[in-house]
């Protein structure tokens, strides 16, 4: 069971953006296991157990975690890790959204849903969707009840102009510019990262978020 992250655990991160090298790594990499791996698996663990009934027939996969080891190759800060742990809790089946994402660690937290970027093929049919009056206003007005409830629903890295093909002045021209549509959540409440009480704080907000995510998968399929 979670019981929320050691109190000593975000030290593990401040040190690490410090020493950056492999050696110091090696020698704390059971120290990152115990503080912050664990837990994060438990907490989606737990969490997905009270999504089931929000998701229904969408059935929800096992909890993944990102490698803390960055790719480097094309990137300019060639700082070898990363100085957060990251974590999904997808769908059984290959889906457009994610039911949630978490990401803990020197950065701010951030905990949401949705998806950050369509896939080509999903874009178009995105772009189609939200054209049609029949499946594009009541996304808008799932989109406005959220951000009226205090999430951050929107794109990321959006096109500036409305995509051709559709009118400038489209009244959904903001959804047509999109790249992705997620839904993050308000901020976590201070100290709640190391109380158990975080697992129903988490569940609670994506379960809340559970419309939207449905909505991209089930209308977005390959």
């Amino acid at each position: 069971m979670f019981q929320g992250f050691d109190r000593t655990a975000p030290a593990f991160f401040a040190e690490l953006a410090v020493e950056m090298n492999k050696s110091w790594f090696d020698r704390n990499k059971q120290r990152y296991v115990d503080q912050w791996v664990t837990p994060l698996t438990a907490l989606l663990d737990e969490v997905a157990a009270k999504l089931t009934r929000s998701y229904g027939r969408l059935a929800l996969g096992k909890p993944k975690l990102f490698r803390i080891y960055r790719d480097t190759r094309f990137a300019k800060d060639k700082a070898p890790y990363k100085t957060h742990v990251a974590g999904v809790l997808p769908f059984v089946k290959e889906l457009s959204g994610m039911p949630l994402y978490v990401q803990l660690g020197l950065e701010d937290e951030y905990a949401g849903a949705g998806t950050y970027f369509f896939e080509d093929d999903r874009l178009a049919a995105w772009r189609k969707l939200v054209a049609a009056d029949k499946s594009g206003k009541p996304l808008v007005a799932l989109v406005t009840k959220l951000r009226r409830a205090g999430y951050t629903v929107g794109g990321h890295d959006d096109y500036k102009r409305v995509p051709q093909g559709f009118a400038p002045d489209h009244p959904r021209g903001e959804f047509l510019k999109m790249r992705g549509l997620t839904a993050g959540f308000p901020a976590m409440p201070r100290g709640l990262l190391h109380d158990r009480k975080l697992v129903g704080w988490v569940a609670g907000h994506a379960a809340k978020v559970a419309p939207l995510v449905t909505w991209l998968a089930t209308n977005l399929k390959k």
